[in-house]
């Protein structure tokens, strides 16, 4: 055993004690990282992601198992994890739809009923038109929806009232239009309203940076403007954001691990010490460039806050859209 390892040894094992000491807390058995959607996925590709760092850097004494429990908008997954109250072996990869399913009643899951432990990173909205059609920037799509909304027709996934649907309300609200007036139209996933973006037959698009960046490459997409507090790196770095354009609006998806409701504060310290480190090593930097995610780690304080002004802000757009009460 080399000298580095012997103290590495060492030092584990008084941190070991110390955290004995302090009450702290640390699983005994496999983790299951629970994703409320098909393998594939952004939701899967974080679980798999987080889970692949944590058993490679050892931030964990056990096992993790990534499970899959899609269907209902994510309400099985989190039926699931609550079937497991108070027990730290077991989280989930939140987004902002679980909060929207609620406001529009499609799920019975409240957000108050688990227990936040962190925001990994946020995944900001951006307006992508075809490079051969007519809209040519942020202020020409601006124009066009206060002067006929109907004339624009507004792709997105997954439903009517997702966060990419919220996205394009907030932004009729802040031009002072009104979001009911809007032409939308839902598809089963963002890949899907983009190939129609690209065939013409819509003529806009609300989406992750990350969906398009490969088609703005190409030159067949053109992004208007990202609703993000900054600009993106890379083949984004031209687009202005809405705030650049005087639209102060500034919206995206975090994604976020989430545990079951009645979570000792020690098992939430456990996780938010062993997620904060896994977003610190370079392949989750890697992987944030890639996708264009924006790498601001929320801790459960904090996060816990975001969530309910989220929950608010969300609420009262779909109201201006009809989709709740």
């Amino acid at each position: 055993m080399s000298v580095h390892h012997w103290l590495f040894g060492i030092a584990l094992a008084a941190g070991s004690a110390a955290c004995a000491a302090q009450g702290a807390w640390s699983p005994q058995r496999n983790i299951e990282i629970v994703v409320g959607s098909a393998p594939g996925g952004s939701n899967d590709k974080t679980a798999r992601q987080v889970e692949k760092i944590l058993v490679e850097q050892k931030l964990v004494p056990t096992s993790i198992t990534v499970v899959n429990k899609s269907g209902a908008g994510g309400t099985l997954a989190l039926n699931y994890l609550n079937q497991h109250a108070g027990d730290g072996h077991y989280v989930i990869v939140f987004t902002p739809s679980m909060l929207t399913n609620h406001i529009t009643g499609q799920s019975k899951a409240y957000y108050k009923d688990f227990t936040p432990i962190a925001s990994l990173f946020s995944d900001y909205i951006v307006f992508p038109v075809n490079a051969s059609g007519s809209i040519k920037d942020g202020n020409d799509l601006v124009a066009r929806l206060k002067k006929d909304p109907q004339s624009i027709s507004v792709g997105f996934a997954t439903a009517l009232g997702s966060h990419n649907h919220i996205a394009i309300g907030l932004l009729m609200k802040a031009i002072g239009g009104n979001p009911k007036n809007l032409k939308a139209v839902a598809y089963k996933g963002s890949a899907e309203a983009v190939t129609n973006l690209l065939g013409g037959h819509i003529d806009l698009v609300t989406t992750a940076a990350g969906n398009v960046a490969g088609h703005v490459q190409a030159g067949r997409l053109r992004v208007l403007a990202a609703a993000a507090p900054k600009r993106f790196p890379g083949v984004l770095a031209n687009v202005p954001t809405w705030k650049e354009l005087g639209y102060d609006f500034v919206f995206g998806g975090w994604r976020a691990i989430v545990g079951p409701k009645g979570m000792t504060p020690a098992q939430v310290a456990f996780w938010e010490g062993v997620l904060e480190k896994s977003t610190r090593v370079p392949e989750w930097k890697d992987g944030i460039l890639k996708n264009y995610w924006s790498d601001d780690f929320v801790k459960s304080a904090q996060f816990s806050k975001d969530i309910e002004k989220d929950y608010n802000d969300m609420k009262s757009v779909l109201v201006d859209l009809g989709l709740a009460k």
